[in-house]
């Protein structure tokens, strides 16, 4: 008997001033049984920094074919695909050739660190890619929010965000490995 997907619910309040959008999202997210929560959070913060009535979650880790997050146009074409983790680069050389704008969240400490030194030149050089790298301390932080029913609001301003679950506050400061070419 397969396991099922463990399924997560969070209200999410977002201020985001660097943009500006204000906005309250309900939101139903699947954890897949092979996904982490860690990446489950980071998929909420991809989210949260990229809020949009349009932007929507794939269909998860087994689908090669979707992002973890993407903004389709009404006509179908694909304006935004966010990745999250270690992917390939033949993987995001598809996605900038699908999409006009691909942003990929990096986490994963060492093995991070590992994955740009292999990927990175090769990376950098396909137009329209940034990535952003999320350091250990700072994911480890929002996975310590995770929970099967969340209230969170996220506040953006400076490219800074701070997220919120009630008396816990994670800030977020990301790095950015490379920018649009």
């Amino acid at each position: 008997m397969a396991i099922k997907s463990t399924v997560y619910k969070a209200t999410l309040g977002i201020a985001d001033m660097d943009r500006p959008y204000y906005g309250e999202h309900v939101l139903t997210l699947a954890r897949h049984p092979s996904e982490t929560e860690e990446r489950l959070m980071v998929r909420l913060l991809a989210f949260a920094l990229h809020a949009d009535g349009r932007l929507e979650f794939g269909r998860g880790i087994s689908a090669d074919d979707e992002p973890a997050l993407w903004l389709k146009e009404y006509s179908g074409d694909i304006r935004l695909w966010i990745e999250t983790g270690l992917p390939d680069e033949r993987l995001l050389r598809r996605a900038a050739g699908r999409a006009d704008k691909v942003i990929v969240f990096a986490y994963g400490g060492k093995s991070m660190e590992a994955w740009w030194l292999k990927e990175g030149a090769a990376i950098a050089r396909i137009r329209h890619v940034r990535v952003f790298a999320l350091d250990d301390e700072t994911s480890g932080a929002l996975t310590a929010l995770a929970d099967r029913n969340m209230q969170l609001q996220c506040t953006v301003q400076d490219g800074q965000a701070w997220i919120t679950n009630g008396p816990e506050t994670v800030l977020v400061e990301l790095r950015e490995l490379t920018s649009d070419g």
